[in-house]
């Protein structure tokens, strides 16, 4: 398994061309000589051997730092994999099964109405058909939402809380759950796909049935056995607050062109520099690029690390396959997604998008390759057909303010030659 960011092998030795490599990080940079990216970092690996780390910007671009290898990056909803396996590791211990209901162990989910018509004011809603069950939650079709989606009534109620970009202040994990619990779902369990808190609650159902916070137990179980040193909730009392990149906002170009500009948003971005207390199992975690891309070997890796095992082979297996109803794909069964990932020719899985159809997905990629970002669009991916994991850190906010996963893709792809 790699260790660190020091590139381990050249190019050719893992079938990969060097010098069609390079073409990543100029197309890359030039987004931030554009001045639409503040910054990025970008790791290229095959076969387990790191290949290429291409970075340059700033990671704080108005205190002239510069992006580092071991700069510290809120990977927002790149935690939701974590939490996934976490879950999944319970799972193998016999803790539960995937078709159980969730109010066996959060009996607030156990009453939650759902919406059928009407306004945010004035919701008519009628009872569960079935339960949220575990598998729901981890497919996001258990009916729970966002509040930043504006898209849908039940949206409102959350805002109306202060579920938006965060929660209540004070709110822990279990108060925001019976929060969530106490407003409609936006749809009957299983019956569609729709983004949302369902991992912060999965994260809630960790805690629950292990007895420890979840920041005990990914550091005890996940963390630790990776050697993921640099991985947290928040900054950690002894960190660096000047290693954490500073968080941006997209702002509009000139009218009638197309280019963007970004913005400091320090009171959400200051959020990280302490440990909060809501444990979003959803989008909490701060990370390093090594770090993580420790825990996408072990997942290229069926499950296993250099000093063991996390997962089963066949349980990661089960986790990367398309569990969404007749093998659709999101376009399909899915609400329409606030983020860049796009929904045609993919489906999802127990924590993770996958290729479905790469021709309906509309770039080069091979089928099963499989993924996820986060909010201020950092991003990773992992080939099995090829054997590849990418990663890609910035901090700019929405994802979906450049086609950075789609350009990822389509320029690792093409140096791909043996």
């Amino acid at each position: 398994m790699t260790t660190g960011l020091a590139r381990d092998t050249d190019p050719a030795e893992v079938g990969l061309d060097g010098t069609r490599l390079q073409r990543l990080d100029r197309r890359l940079a030039r987004w931030v000589d554009d001045g639409q990216l503040p910054g990025f970092l970008v790791t290229v690996s095959r076969h387990g051997r790191l290949a290429h780390v291409g970075r340059y910007g700033m990671r704080d671009v108005e205190n002239g730092r510069p992006v580092e290898e071991d700069t510290r990056w809120r990977i927002f909803s790149m935690t939701k994999p974590v939490t996934s396996v976490a879950a999944m590791m319970l799972y193998e211990e016999g803790a539960f099964e995937l078709g159980d209901p969730i109010a066996r162990w959060l009996p607030e989910f156990a009453e939650t109405r759902v919406y059928v018509a009407g306004s945010a004011m004035k919701p008519v809603t009628q009872p569960q058909v079935e339960p949220i069950r575990i598998r729901h939650l981890l497919t996001h079709t258990s009916g729970l939402t966002y509040g930043f989606h504006h898209a849908h009534p039940v949206d409102a109620m959350y805002r109306a809380m202060g579920h938006e970009w965060g929660t209540p202040p004070g709110a822990d994990s279990a108060e925001a759950c019976r929060q969530w619990a106490s407003v409609p779902l936006v749809f009957q369990p299983g019956s569609e796909w729709n983004y949302g808190v369902s991992t912060d609650v999965l994260g809630r159902l960790v805690e629950v049935v292990s007895g420890q916070t979840l920041d005990v137990f990914f550091q005890e179980r996940v963390f630790g056995p990776l050697g993921m040193t640099d991985t947290s909730f928040g900054l950690r009392e002894d960190d660096d607050v000047d290693s954490l990149a500073r968080l941006y906002a997209a702002v509009p170009g000139q009218p009638g062109g197309a280019r963007t500009g970004f913005v400091p948003i320090d009171a959400m971005g200051e959020a990280a520099h302490r440990r909060p207390t809501f444990l979003s199992g959803g989008g909490g975690l701060v990370s390093t690029a090594a770090d993580y891309l420790r825990f996408c070997e072990m997942l290229r890796r069926g499950g296993s690390h250099d000093a063991g095992r996390l997962l089963g082979p066949r349980t990661l297996a089960h986790m990367v396959r398309n569990h969404l109803p007749g093998d659709a794909d999101l376009e399909t069964f899915g609400r329409p997604l606030f983020a860049e990932t796009p929904l045609r020719g993919v489906g999802f899985g127990l924590g993770f998008s996958m290729v479905l159809d790469p021709v309906r997905y509309g770039g080069v990629a091979s089928p099963g390759d499989y993924s996820w970002g986060g909010a201020a669009s950092t991003a990773f991916y992992v080939d099995p057909v090829e054997d590849v994991v990418v990663t890609f850190y910035t901090q700019l906010m929405p994802s979906s303010t450049l086609p950075v996963r789609a350009y990822l893709r389509a320029l690792v792809n093409q140096a791909i030659v043996g």
